[in-house]
């Protein structure tokens, strides 16, 4: 019996990505479906990293093409193409940096560092090429998170290479200044050395570049999110009406300069005993679910209230790579995943693809 094209991708239309509840065929991953005879082959690109999950998915799309009349041999190539997507308006992409994502917060305290740093190495566990951007040039604390000490190498005196520890590159004002040194600098001269470190930093061919956002919405704030090309945002807060008063206007900001919420991240949700296992919502229930559904942006995941997570970061083995099967990693790493398949559902950027006009005049 020969086998059909239409056939083929009916049954393979059976296959759903899991991560986005749609077929291959329909949202047009499936690519160069070839049949010679019994034989099948065809291309699945996936916008997104999916180290994890690419066996897995293979094996239903082969049993799903097998499960035609008449197919033999099927052979399945998966792989991750990530690409550069639209950012604000008339702000030019970083080169050698495809995707930028701020984690921002209202206030301090609320875990905004931590989650930085756990995403980072999510996304990097997935395939990725990560990096992290320590924005907060008042108080660094991902030199710290990332177990990295030392002073970034310049073999240009221009530009500086970043640091890195396990597989993310990272550039952050306190590899350049002592430790116990505060930053007693006004907002124009914190800009301007932020400004710096990123566009100074010899990114190498980033995926992702994830931006430790000062807590606030001042002048760095709002200068950063005006001109660093974000693709989205999201933002950290806790259960806690006083907390959550400060996300919303964090929020907002971004709104007003069109940068797109990529989502919301509750931080200690809920803090459960050690000893008992008694459950306590100490900063209040589900605020950041509320304020999620409020500003119609998604609800990517709560956190609890953990002694772990906070050790692990304390030590720089943050929570993904210290226990990276455990119940709390696995949160860190499905937020990280929704991000990820939330920008790559968004508007490619194409800028790239233009030619550069020059006007010459004849003399």
């Amino acid at each position: 019996m020969a086998v059909t094209e239409a056939a083929l991708l009916d049954a393979l239309k059976t296959v759903i990505d899991p991560n986005t509840g749609r077929d291959f065929v329909s949202s047009r991953q499936l690519k160069n479906l070839r049949i010679e005879g019994d034989e099948v082959s065809f291309d699945v690109v996936l916008g997104y990293p999916a180290k994890s999950q690419i066996a897995g998915l293979r094996r239903a799309l082969i049993a799903a093409a097998r499960t035609v009349p008449g197919v033999g041999n099927v052979s399945a190539n998966l792989s991750v193409d990530i690409t550069a997507h639209a950012v604000q308006r008339g702000v030019q992409l970083l080169p050698k940096v495809k995707n930028i994502v701020a984690v921002s917060s209202g206030k301090g305290g609320v875990g905004k560092s931590t989650t930085t740093a756990n995403l980072a190495l999510a996304l990097a566990a997935e395939g990725a090429r990560v990096g992290i951007l320590d924005a907060d040039i008042y108080g660094p604390s991902q030199p710290m998170m990332m177990g990295i000490e030392g002073r970034p190498e310049s073999a240009d005196g221009q530009t500086m290479e970043p640091l890195e520890n396990y597989g993310v590159q990272v550039m952050s004002i306190g590899f350049l200044i002592e430790a116990d040194n505060p930053m007693v600098w006004r907002g124009p001269m914190a800009t301007q050395a932020l400004e710096q470190l990123l566009r100074q930093t010899n990114w190498g061919d980033l995926d992702y570049l994830i931006v430790d956002m000062p807590p606030g919405t001042g002048d760095i704030q709002l200068t950063l999110s005006q001109k660093v090309p974000l693709t989205g945002a999201i933002i950290v807060t806790t259960p806690q009406d006083i907390a959550l008063l400060d996300a919303r206007k964090g929020l907002k900001m971004f709104e007003k300069v069109g940068v797109p919420i990529l989502g919301v991240v509750e931080n200690m949700a809920v803090h459960v005993c050690t000893n008992c296992g008694h459950v306590e919502h100490i900063f209040g229930a589900e605020g950041g679910k509320k304020m999620a559904a409020e500003y119609n942006v998604d609800y990517l995941g709560a956190l609890p209230l953990s002694l772990g997570i906070r050790e692990q970061a304390d030590s720089g083995r943050p929570t993904v790579v210290s226990d990276p099967d455990g119940e709390i990693a696995g949160i860190y790493k499905a937020v990280a995943r929704q991000v990820a398949i939330k920008i790559a559902a968004k508007a490619k950027d194409f800028s790239s693809k233009f030619p550069t006009i020059s006007i010459s005049k004849n003399s």
